[in-house]
């Protein structure tokens, strides 16, 4: 089952909260990032997110962060070949990104705002998960310093491996 029914009124609390406009400042080490974990009541209430990365990605940090602050617990796991875990969970070719999580049996490929992700969690589709293709700027981890976004689409990946859009950011 990919999602509680418990979790369906955290989820609907936890969207209602504003989400983070990003400026979220580095941990001091990647080492730190990695054993932090956000400490409130949405928290506790969401499932765990488990993030795949390179050991030396700067923006797979951010988004890190990014999730946290949106509520999830998240654990993070530095791994040498990311593109193992990809092909592992299912992400199709040309959909792939910088970092690849795990949640609830869904994938969440690359720079997926909390929001969305939230919103998976609370609709429960017959789907493999979601991406974001490539690194938009201005993405959640992908922040500019002028607060510019380059507009992107989520997409849901369904279980034969097709895509449709789920959501829009930065038109």
């Amino acid at each position: 089952m990919k999602a509680l029914p418990a979790l369906l009124s955290a989820v609907a609390l936890a969207a209602a909260l504003p989400a983070c406009a990003g400026n979220n400042p580095a941990p001091a080490s990647a080492a730190q990032a990695d054993v932090h974990v956000a400490a409130s009541p949405v928290a506790e209430t969401l499932p765990r997110l488990l993030v795949h990365k390179s050991p030396s990605c700067g923006c797979c940090v951010h988004w890190v962060e990014h999730m946290r602050e949106a509520g999830f617990p998240v654990e993070v796991r530095d791994v040498d070949d990311v593109h193992a875990v990809k092909e592992r969970v299912g992400v199709p070719t040309g959909k792939a990104s910088c970092h690849t999580a795990e949640i609830a049996g869904y994938f969440i490929e690359g720079h997926v705002p909390a929001t969305d992700v939230k919103r998976l969690l609370a609709e429960s589709p017959e789907a493999r998960g979601l991406t974001v293709p490539g690194m938009p700027a201005g993405s959640p981890g992908m922040e500019m310093p002028d607060g510019r976004v380059q507009p992107y689409a989520v997409e849901l990946v369904a279980t034969d491996g097709s895509s449709t859009e789920f959501s829009r950011h930065g038109d």
